[in-house]
């Protein structure tokens, strides 16, 4: 009797249990990413580019000895040669046919064609590009009768790392492909890639022609723009790079209404700061940006900022460093009012200050603790 109910209550469990875990789990219904994918599919596009790019001639005809063999006749002039390149996009405007991908697979290209995911083939027109950042915005005219798609954007503040993640785009020329990995990091900069960087990194497979694609959610929404990889070898090794769609929403709107990025400025000249610089300035702030220089006529010599000065955040968000106080104003535009909050010898010091049209001024690039970076490679 014992031995029976010893059996049916190990059954039970073994039944019941599972199902409990299944009630709290809301991932654990979907035994295939395949419904979501059906939704977010037909919002990324295959793009194809074509175009012409001069090719130096060979640098050894310069060389009277070498000359000898190459021909004598042989002229140095330039010579054109002809190239094709992939990559990915993503549909952002359906109604005006806006298209968001990289800079860098637009480059050079005089003819750009866009392949929807129902193997319509239609031409794109460019609306702008930022290679400081690697994102371009292309236009294309669909027939009346032709659907669209557009993916909702995910709130970057709920982004973590381990949240699982899917990248969609166009590898190797191959339409549609998908790969699955998390979040490895996020706010990655430093990398040497652009001007501009606050990465996420994962392990979902990247690879040539996945650039410009769509990372999403498991929920679907776009959380990045496939950007680039780490590799010693230009192959995959599990460390890709996405550009996060805080980044991509600021110069999205400004391509759109401008064509261009119109770039804010302090007018400052900046490094990190460092224990004996900490030391040096008399305060016990940990993380900043050291004014090491202000420009003229600018908004910080207006507002007063001065070489010394500590500025530790942007609108209330912490600066680290160099590198994230140049991304912050970076991706502001000119006009835009900014506060900011600076430690002064150790005093605390609130400014409020308009930023300026960054080619007014006369920038040197930003002082940042110099190291080499790791060998990136746009995809």
């Amino acid at each position: 009797m014992m031995g029976q109910r010893l059996f049916w209550s190990v059954l039970c469990f073994v039944l019941l249990v599972p199902l409990a875990i299944a009630e709290d789990n809301p991932h654990s219904g979907r035994e295939s990413l395949a419904p979501m994918l059906e939704d977010v599919l037909p919002a990324v596009v295959n793009i194809s580019v074509h175009g012409v790019v001069d090719i130096e001639p060979n640098p050894l005809l310069e060389d009277p000895f070498f000359r000898r063999f190459l021909g004598e006749g042989e002229e140095r002039v330039p010579s054109e040669q002809e190239f094709h390149a992939a990559g990915s996009g993503v549909v952002v405007d359906a109604a005006e046919g806006l298209i968001l991908t990289s800079a860098h697979v637009l480059q050079d290209a005089d003819e750009v064609m866009v392949t929807l995911h129902s193997g319509e083939q239609l031409p794109a027109s460019p609306v702008g590009s930022d290679l400081e950042t690697d994102l371009a915005v292309i236009k294309i005219d669909p027939d009346p009768d032709t659907e669209l798609y557009t993916l909702p954007w995910a709130d970057p503040e709920e982004l973590r790392v381990g949240d699982f993640v899917v990248a969609v785009g166009n590898p190797f020329g191959l339409n549609q492909t998908v790969t699955t990995g998390v979040v490895s990091a996020v706010g990655r900069t430093g990398l040497g890639v652009q001007g501009y960087e606050d990465f996420i990194q994962t392990d979902a497979s990247i690879n040539p022609g996945h650039s410009g694609g769509a990372l999403v959610n498991m929920d679907g929404e776009l959380i990045g723009i496939n950007a680039a990889i780490l590799s010693p070898s230009a192959g995959n090794i599990g460390i890709g790079f996405a550009i996060p769609v805080s980044t991509a929403a600021v110069i999205l709107e400004q391509l759109v209404a401008y064509g261009e990025v119109r770039r804010g400025a302090l007018g400052v000249l900046a490094q990190d700061l460092t224990p004996d610089l900490a030391e040096e300035l008399q305060t016990e702030v940990t993380r900043g940006a050291v004014v090491a220089e202000v420009a003229p006529e600018t908004p910080a010599s207006s507002a007063g900022l001065e070489t010394g000065d500590v500025i530790t955040s942007v609108d209330g968000d912490e600066i680290t460093g160099a590198g994230d106080l140049r991304n912050r104003i970076g991706l502001r535009q000119a006009g835009d009012e900014v506060n900011i909050t600076l430690d002064r010898e150790g005093r605390e010091v609130e400014m409020r200050l308009t930023l300026t049209a960054q080619d007014d001024v006369e920038e040197e690039p930003m002082m940042e603790a110099h190291r080499a970076p790791p060998p990136m490679m746009p995809r």
